[in-house]
């Protein structure tokens, strides 16, 4: 047990930067190509809708259940006030909330933590399963969480210190495009419930400033994230 616990607690050897930047083209590989994105893409709904949650716990409000759907969309309900700014504040983390646990990602990797990072994802992977309403849910969580168990307890230092990379960048370069699919979606006419369209009518601010508002949130987080990876000098 105290080998475990200090492997989690231990600094890892700096990564190569070829290792930084070999795993952001990996991420971007599973961001841009569209037979893989339909399926990786899960990663993202289970952040957004997981920063749902975290953010209407946060502020008083009775988390119901997660749904997620097979067509990457999903659903956080809770109860409380249906206006004011606990449920902006749950509105809005949707969207910026894969980018922002990317952020903090980037920072602990960046503090040399990268097994602590990834014992830290499966516990939030655990206590999300228990908020989870369906079985499609159930399943893209357990694979989930099952990939990066396998990963932390069996993998080598360097599997998963890459392994860490890969999902921080995934999360970073995924956010902007899952804001970029929404507001595509919006001028065709669909996604009228989304988040952005809700705080529209919460606020009275038109949605398509919602959408940059994500855009510029979630770009910050991935220049930020960036900078700390040491691909830029920050």
């Amino acid at each position: 047990m105290s080998e475990f616990w200090n492997s989690i607690t231990s600094v890892q050897p700096e990564p190569s930067l070829r290792l930084v930047i070999g795993t952001g083209v990996v991420a971007l590989l599973l961001i841009a190509w569209r037979p893989l994105w339909q399926y990786t893409r899960q990663v993202v709904t289970i952040a957004h809708e997981g920063a749902h949650g975290l953010i209407a716990a946060l502020v008083g409000r009775k988390l119901s259940g997660i749904r997620l759907h097979s067509d990457t969309s999903g659903v956080t309900v809770s109860r409380g006030k249906p206006t004011g700014a606990g449920m902006i504040a749950v509105l809005l983390a949707g969207y910026p909330g894969p980018a922002l646990f990317g952020l903090a990602a980037a920072f602990v990797l960046s503090r040399g933590y990268a097994v602590a990072l990834l014992w830290g994802l499966l516990l939030a992977l655990v206590i999300l399963l228990l908020q989870i309403r369906n079985l499609f849910g159930l399943w893209s969580v357990l694979v989930f969480g099952a990939l990066v168990f396998g990963v932390s307890w069996w993998g080598s230092a360097g599997v998963q210190t890459a392994f860490a990379h890969l999902l921080t960048w995934f999360l970073l370069l995924a956010a902007p495009r899952a804001v970029m699919e929404l507001q595509h979606s919006r001028r065709r006419g669909q996604g009228r419930s989304s988040d952005a369209d809700q705080l529209r009518r919460l606020t009275g601010v038109p949605a398509l400033l919602w959408v940059g508002v994500f855009g510029l949130l979630t770009l910050g987080c991935l220049l930020v994230g960036v900078m700390w990876s040491g691909v830029l000098p920050s």
